[in-house]
C-alpha cells in the first residue's frame, strides 16, 4: 500500500520559509481545492445566476529542502499548482493543554500549472525574462 496524494490548485499565499537548527529548509503554503457541490440527486447545484456552486477545501502543504527552495523562490498567492506528495498526521497539544489534531501533504514534488502575477506582468515584456527560471 502507498499513501499518495495528488492536488491541482490554487496557491491562498504567499510561501512561508524557516530553517530548523539543523539547516533543514521547510516552507510550507495553503492549496485551495474545488469541487461542485450535488443535491440528493446527484445533480450539480447552480446558483441564482446560473453558475455552478462548489465546495473549497484547504490543504496545508509542507516542502523540505530543494523542493522547498523552489516553492520559495517562485511559488506566489493566486498560482495554479499540482502537489505530488502524501499526507501526514499530527497531534500536539496546545498552550491550553488541549489535544489537537492536524493533516499536512509532504510535497515530493511540485509541477507550476501557472505563473504568479509578478511573472505575468514580466511577460508583457519579453526583453525582462530571466532566462533560467525553470518555467
Amino acid at each position: 500500500m502507498e499513501n499518495l496524494v495528488i492536488l491541482a490548485g490554487n496557491v491562498g499565499a504567499d510561501p512561508e520559509a524557516h530553517t530548523t537548527q539543523g539547516g533543514t529548509k521547510i516552507v510550507s503554503f495553503s492549496v485551495a481545492t474545488s469541487r461542485p457541490k450535488r443535491d440528493s440527486e446527484g445533480k450539480t447545484l447552480k446558483d441564482d445566476k446560473g453558475r455552478r456552486v462548489e465546495d473549497t477545501e484547504w490543504h496545508r502543504i509542507t516542502c523540505f529542502n530543494g523542493v522547498g527552495k523552489t516553492v520559495e523562490q517562485y511559488v506566489e498567492k493566486g498560482m495554479k499548482v499540482m502537489v505530488k506528495g502524501h499526507i501526514h498526521y499530527t497531534r500536539w497539544t496546545d498552550k491550553d493543554g488541549v489535544e489537537r489534531f492536524g493533516a499536512e501533504i509532504i510535497a515530493e514534488k511540485v509541477t507550476f500549472l501557472s505563473y504568479g502575477k509578478s511573472r505575468q506582468r514580466t511577460q508583457s515584456n519579453p526583453d525582462d525574462l530571466d532566462d533560467d527560471v525553470p518555467f
